[in-house]
């Protein structure tokens, strides 16, 4: 019995371009404009992925229960968590729940302060805040939750110098990068 071999249309496309490719250098250059034309088919969930019934949402304040001592962090947080939203565009904000189609609810649960890197003995010379959240998406307009998780992000500090103002700003770093996972969970998770 005689197989015949029907070989892969891609394969033999492949094998021709590489045969008229005259020399190595050639070869290089072709490979390298696959490559970025692989790289550039990359896809954007910002903004893309919201339904078309939801046009507003609500973000009321942020509760901390962390009892982190943390006095203004459950303000920016939510401020944050609002510029993000005005700054992506895929959904506007509203100022109430009755006239709001979805909302979007934060707690921040807890917010350790950790030893990173230890010189010298017993020197903490960095330390990590981490911010940690529960989060709930509703839908109001399918009368449904969209999704109720937990986020965390954090943020590494000097333990030198100003410690407080070290701490702070590694706070707010932290604060920005949960803000900017949350809103990628709301437009890319349905």
């Amino acid at each position: 019995m005689i197989k015949k071999q029907i070989p892969n249309k891609t394969k033999i496309l492949t094998l021709s371009i590489v045969r008229e490719l005259k020399n190595y250098s050639q070869l290089i250059v072709f490979s390298l404009i696959i490559l970025v034309s692989i790289w550039g088919c990359s896809y954007s969930f910002t903004g893309s992925s919201v339904p078309n019934h939801l046009k507003s949402i609500y973000i009321p304040f942020c509760v901390d229960r962390s009892g982190s001592g943390e006095p203004n962090m459950a303000d920016d947080l939510t401020t944050s968590l609002i510029d993000q939203f005005i700054s992506d565009n895929s959904l506007s904000i509203s100022g109430n729940r009755q006239n709001s189609d979805a909302m979007l609810e934060c707690t921040i649960n807890s917010v350790p302060d950790a030893p990173t890197v230890i010189e010298g003995g017993e020197n903490v010379s960095k330390r990590r805040v981490t911010i940690n959240a529960r989060v709930v998406y509703k839908d109001f307009v399918m009368k449904k939750t969209v999704f109720d998780k937990s986020f965390s992000n954090f943020s590494d500090y000097i333990n030198s110098g100003d410690v407080r103002s070290n701490k702070l700003e590694a706070i707010q770093n932290a604060i920005e990068l949960i803000t900017e996972d949350i809103l990628l969970a709301v437009v890319s998770d349905w």
